[in-house]
């Protein structure tokens, strides 16, 4: 990290706090309920209200499977967009970054309940983020929500649940439909791998079952595209180095319940039947490397025109994409995120 970058989120994050915000005794769309579910948050920048009271420069922003909100303060992502002039600078905007449920600093199964955890899904985890904005955090509007993989998923259901809450969504990475086909697959065997294991033990093992092992190699192919991979490791035995290095660390870091947990939550996303009804507009970006989101089944295509007020952009393969991962490299797409979130601060 450059120093420049550096001294940006410092700044960034003096502006803001850092937090936690319990719910309790939260009932989960399973019928299963929890005492206590704590939602880990930060925040940049300060909200501001108008003549009314209502703050009109919140945005939330959503991470992905495994990941936290503390994903968008990398240069990849907050370098690109919370400086002075920048789509989200946090000067003039309020962010609110958080760590859904199963993850980061929030309530999951490795805080102790393991596989007797709720057994959350995307329902669940979209509830929390609305009580965190309007009892947490006493926010009634949203500017907009910003979701990356899961967190794009995640999007489209605010945009179906809560439209009188926002003024735009920005979806990147994902498809608003149904998971099935490959996608469903390689999922069903992450669960497999870890479930499977004799050393998983119901989830009750004292040291990581070495199916966890095998699942993080379905995780690394899903979310890897070939000109990276080629450019990370041009030789066998490079190649060979990276990915024992990327095994090592992620299993290091790991949690096998918690991993079944996260890949199982989108079970039941479906927000295809209600396209229709989404009112705010919409911009979704998809690169055209992503293994999860592969543009020739050519569903964007079929979906999109069902949204009223929806752009869709599909980003050419190219040595700035990341595969899934361009998401989070924001410098690809902000030519289409800038003008977009422009248009709604200056939006009557």
């Amino acid at each position: 990290m450059s120093p420049a970058i550096f001294l940006l989120l410092a700044a960034a994050a003096a502006q803001g706090d850092t937090g936690s915000f319990v719910l309790n005794n939260f009932s989960f769309a399973s019928g299963e309920m929890l005492p206590q579910l704590r939602l880990h948050y930060r925040t940049l920048g300060r909200p501001r209200r108008d003549a009314a009271g209502v703050a009109r420069n919140a945005v939330l922003i959503l991470h992905g499977t495994g990941g936290s909100g503390g994903q968008f303060l990398s240069p990849l992502f907050a370098g690109e967009l919370y400086g002075a002039g920048q789509p989200l600078d946090t000067a003039t905007h309020y962010l609110i970054l958080p760590d859904n449920i199963g993850h980061g600093r929030s309530s999951k199964p490795s805080d102790g309940l393991r596989a007797r955890f709720p057994r959350y899904a995307y329902e669940d985890m979209v509830t929390a983020q609305y009580r965190l904005v309007t009892d947490g955090l006493h926010l009634t509007h949203l500017l907009l929500v910003v979701g990356t993989s899961m967190g794009c998923m995640h999007s489209w259901l605010w945009a179906e649940r809560y439209p009188d809450v926002m003024d735009g969504v920005v979806a990147l990475a994902c498809i608003p439909t149904q998971i099935a086909g490959r996608n469903r697959m390689w999922r069903r065997m992450i669960i497999d791998d870890i479930r499977a294991d004799p050393d998983w033990q119901g989830g009750d093992y004292t040291s990581q079952p070495r199916g966890l092992r095998a699942a993080l190699q379905l995780l690394f192919t899903a979310g890897s595209a070939p000109l990276v991979q080629q450019r990370l490791g041009p030789s066998r035995d490079s190649a060979d180095a990276y990915i024992t290095r990327w095994l090592d660390t992620r299993f290091a870091e790991t949690d096998a319940n918690d991993l079944m947990y996260q890949v199982d939550a989108s079970r039941d996303y479906d927000p295809s039947a209600a396209l229709d009804r989404v009112t705010v507009p919409v911009l979704a970006i998809n690169s055209a490397d992503d293994f999860i989101n592969p543009p020739e089944l050519g569903l964007m295509e079929r979906l999109i025109p069902r949204v009223k007020r929806a752009r869709y952009i599909l980003i050419p393969t190219s040595e700035r994409t990341r595969g899934h991962g361009t998401h989070t490299a924001a410098a690809v797409w902000k030519e289409y995120f800038g003008p977009f979130v422009a248009a709604l601060d200056h939006a009557p």
